[in-house]
């Protein structure tokens, strides 16, 4: 049995002492910190070696909280403690020293009733020498109503430097330690919910108006990260979206990271960060809390709520402008197929006669010119009417095997001198693997015309026009390329609209590029269209093989 050395006067300072311990809830904000703050106050009021405090952490004691403090330094760090409540086993290491073994026992409120280390609430002490370093310990559990939430170990490398008062002196701080750690628990829970609420709050605010750019409300959402977090001054936030990103500062490097992935209609899209920019002390997931874990996924599925809100309203956009665009070119090609059908018949009777007044022997100069300029006019315009035919579904396809390379060479003949006189360079690259396909060879043949005619005509000052010919799997290709003037965007989103142009009055119909979207897509192909003004347009047509 030890001995109980003389006991000790209680110090003058213990009641103040204990209202500082409980005046530390109202000036820290982290439990890290009002722990720290404590352990200090219990250091210098015990004038002993140094001081643990085990915490049950999260109601369980999965893991335990440990803050060590002495003289020189402070340490604070979350060890597994593996205690099955349940059944009440303990997974206990053999490598395990006997003070860890006992500040298990007492942590969990196990004591020896005939031992003299024992007191009556359950309090260890002893003045014998444990290890080289403890050769003084008392070890005061911290209780809330009946529940053991952890314990207060002082130690000291002096033989007798504890005594009987000062267990009971310890005891009777201990409540105060409990209320001021518990509050503080209470506190902090409070806080971080306010600091989540408050985050969600305002990405919900963010979204409000529906027309802003994603990367604008991405930034903004980002500017909410930092100050949800423990540690906002080192705390940086990032977007990770379809491969592009967006942070709060410019970081290559960083301690720690949490992280939460972007689930955009099923599929992950990218991902929502959090880093902190220097080492901070382990607590429930590295240095995050769960709490905060809980809070970046809510964020992260906000973000993906409102990138599939924006998607989906972009959709309904493009939707609601292609039924609008398939409506006008009903409206169009029905208007179209009445007025041919008004046109075609005067037309044909002029240019007949035309043709057979022109046969007449014998007529003046001046006659014969005008009636050879009123055939030409008409065969235009007789040109145009079939175009329009074409694109009103008027005129029905002919389709047949043909060989595209051969379309494209009798095509080029046409062109060839017209190149030469304006200063273009005609490249031709025609791929031998062309399989001949379906379709009908007078249409095909009036997409080539009509694409090369606008290419020359984006070219006035001569140029380099190519045109190629390629083949997949499932489709061949026609590729037209110059390095004319190029397309706006303005005009690319309008160029396939009957009768648009950006020519002057009497150089452009505005149909040669609906004719060829018609033809194109009466063979259920697409065209693709690639322009930057100053460099050139490049249009590719693609026709299914079957």
């Amino acid at each position: 049995m030890a001995t109980i050395p003389q006991v000790k006067v209680i110090p003058d300072g213990y009641f103040t002492l204990t209202r500082q311990i409980l005046l530390l809830t109202s000036r820290y904000e982290r439990r890290m910190e009002l722990i720290k703050e404590a352990a200090n106050l219990l250091l210098s009021f015990s004038k002993c070696d140094s001081i643990e405090i085990w915490m049950k952490k999260d109601d369980h004691y999965q893991f335990i909280e440990v803050a060590q403090i002495d003289k020189d330094s402070f340490r604070f760090d979350v060890k597994p403690f593996f205690y099955n409540e349940k059944d009440g086993s303990m997974n206990i290491s053999q490598n395990q020293t006997a003070l860890v073994r006992l500040s298990r026992e007492v942590i969990l409120g196990h004591k020896d009733p005939a031992s003299p280390f024992f007191t009556q609430h359950g309090s260890y002490w002893t003045a014998r020498n444990l290890s080289k370093t403890c050769k003084s310990l008392i070890l005061i559990p911290l209780v809330h109503g009946k529940k053991h939430i952890g314990l207060i170990r002082f130690q000291s490398g002096q033989s007798n430097f504890f005594n009987k008062t000062d267990i009971e002196l310890y005891v009777h701080i201990s409540p105060a330690f409990t209320s001021a750690i518990l509050n503080q628990q209470i506190q902090e829970a409070l806080n971080e919910r306010i600091k989540e609420l408050t985050c969600l709050y305002g990405i919900a605010k963010i979204t409000e108006p529906i027309n802003r750019p994603l990367d604008e409300i991405f930034h903004d959402i980002l500017k909410l990260l930092p100050p949800a977090w423990q540690y906002p001054d080192i705390t940086c936030g990032k977007i990770i979206f379809n491969g592009h990103s967006y942070a709060t500062r410019d970081v290559q490097i960083y301690a720690d990271k949490q992280v939460a992935p972007l689930i955009v209609a099923g599929k992950k899209r990218g991902s929502v960060e959090v880093m902190y920019l220097e080492k901070m002390p382990s607590l429930d997931e590295g240095p995050f809390l769960k709490e905060e874990r809980s809070l970046i996924n809510a964020i992260a599925e906000n973000v993906a709520m409102i990138i599939e809100c924006k998607e989906a309203a972009e959709e309904r956009s493009k939707l609601q402008l292609q039924l609008r665009h398939a409506d006008r070119l009903a409206t169009i090609g029905q208007l179209t197929a009445g007025v041919v059908h008004e046109l075609n018949e005067p037309l044909g009777n002029i240019l007949g006669l035309a043709q057979l007044a022109s046969k007449i022997p014998k007529l003046p100069k001046q006659v014969a010119e005008d009636l050879n300029r009123i055939i030409t006019i008409s065969l235009d315009a007789r040109e145009i009417i079939k175009q329009l035919m074409i694109f009103a579904r008027q005129k029905k396809p002919e389709k047949t095997m043909v060989d595209l390379n051969v379309i494209v060479k009798k095509g080029l003949r046409f062109f060839e001198s017209l190149c030469a006189k304006e200063g273009i360079e005609l490249i031709r690259s025609l791929s031998s693997k062309v399989p001949e396909f379906i379709a009908d060879q007078t249409q095909i043949q009036q997409v080539l015309v009509n694409l090369i005619t606008n290419a020359i005509q984006a070219m006035p000052r001569g140029g380099k026009l190519t045109i190629r010919t390629e083949a997949a799997e499932n489709h061949v290709s026609l590729i037209i390329e110059d390095t004319g003037t190029g397309i706006s965007d303005e005009v690319k989103k309008q160029m396939f609209i009957p009768f648009f142009t950006t020519k002057e009055v009497g150089k452009g119909t505005g149909i040669g590029l609906s004719v060829v979207h018609g033809v194109i897509t009466s063979h259920n192909g697409t065209i693709k269209v690639e322009s930057k003004i100053g460099e050139g347009t490049r249009f590719e047509v693609q026709i299914p093989l079957r």
